[in-house]
């Protein structure tokens, strides 16, 4: 997937040794003391693609420190990208208070003890997806941030159905579908469809949690456009059942499924299926599909991100045109910064968003192992 970074830029200019920032949407000017200071603690793949690019991009932001599992990887990283102090514990990285906001990069195992601490630290939170290894983590998360209502907490969205959001936005606004009848969500692809294929660690449960496959990203992009959903019945299968680990050498137990399909209904009784899979040669790849009583809107996005729909009379589906000006791109480090600063809200992700797909993907897990329905929300005393 092709993306590329808006940058969302507020004028500013140096006086007496402090920065004035100027708020378009608030028409104030803050005051701030120093640069915002970022701490990444897991410097992996996307902060090298995405994050770090981003945030150098903003005005007054800078990466002061880094923190990986390894001493030497994080020293590598220091190095790559002139990043000045480096730490070996990430708990230390939190406890510096000379640093004013953490990035998280980690697997989800970490993703809820780095949350808390940073906040009870004081410190802004942007943390990688998922968002945590299962719903308990996530609702301890989305409480620990509603308890520091001061500080920004954001989830490094789905980038899927960025491009033509506003446009679907629109015309589900507009009446385009009608009542909503059915939604389809495929995510299917072969990256696992080879036994051969080594262990990943989105494969290995103490890593990863509940989270199956795409299953979390492709939900949270619906998640924008229709209700959730109040019941789900899954069933789940590895076709794979080990693979070989590549840090050892040896096979290893899959702790994650290769093959997902799940059946909901909405409250407007509406229905969805999902269809995700990393064994489905030659497979759809992502696609939402959402079914109405009055039209159709297929939106193709990956690999082509192209949005197709129709209505009652037209005789097959047409591409719908996105115009530029309202095509959404990867501007997620530019709103946490703007959020910080007062500039903006976060709409792409917040906790509480969060909270719900990772309800969603709990309650799969448990209708597939009990081969029960399951209803949502979640209460507190359903059993695990």
């Amino acid at each position: 997937m092709s993306l590329h970074f808006y940058i969302f830029n507020g004028a500013s200019a140096e006086i007496l040794f402090a920065k004035i920032a100027f708020s378009p949407i608030h028409g104030k000017r803050l005051l701030m003391p120093h640069p915002l200071r970022i701490g990444i603690i897991g410097l992996g793949g996307n902060a090298r693609l995405r994050h770090l690019p981003g945030f150098r991009a903003c005005n007054d932001v800078e990466i002061t420190a880094v923190c990986n599992r390894r001493r030497e990887s994080t020293n590598a990283a220091a190095k790559e990208f002139g990043i000045p102090r480096t730490f070996d514990r990430w708990e230390d990285l939190i406890a510096d208070p000379d640093i004013d906001a953490v990035q998280i990069g980690t697997w989800p195992y970490l993703h809820c003890p780095v949350t808390l601490a940073a906040l009870d630290a004081g410190k802004h939170v942007l943390t990688e997806a998922r968002m945590a290894m299962n719903a308990a983590e996530a609702q301890q998360m989305l409480a620990a941030s509603e308890e520091h209502p001061n500080l920004i907490c954001q989830i490094v969205p789905s980038p899927l159905g960025f491009r033509a959001h506003r446009v679907v936005e629109r015309l589900l606004a507009e009446g385009f579908l009608g009542e909503l009848r059915e939604a389809v969500v495929l995510a299917a692809g072969s990256h696992l469809a080879d036994a051969e294929t080594p262990l990943a660690w989105r494969q290995i449960a103490g890593l990863s949690g509940l989270n199956m496959l795409t299953l979390g990203i492709v939900h949270e992009t619906l998640m924008r456009w229709t209700p959730d959903p109040v019941q789900v019945f899954a069933q789940t299968q590895a076709f794979t059942p080990e693979r070989v680990d590549p840090a050892s050498g040896l096979l290893r137990r899959v702790g994650t499924p290769d093959s997902v399909q799940v059946l909901t209904m909405l409250p407007n009784g509406a229905r969805g299926m999902y269809h995700v899979s990393g064994v489905a040669r030659f497979g759809p790849e992502t696609q939402i599909h959402l079914y109405g009583s009055e039209g159709t809107l297929k939106y193709d996005m990956y690999p082509r991100d192209k949005l197709w729909g129709a209505r009652r009379g037209e005789s097959e589906l047409r591409e719908i045109h996105v115009p530029p000006e309202q095509a959404l791109d990867w501007r997620v480090e530019a709103e946490f910064v703007g959020a910080i600063r007062k500039q903006e809200t976060i709409e792409f992700t917040d906790f509480a968003a969060g909270m719900r797909y990772m309800e969603f993907t709990e309650a799969v897990a448990r209708s597939s192992a009990a081969n029960v329905p399951v209803e949502l929300p979640l209460t507190a005393n359903s059993e695990a």
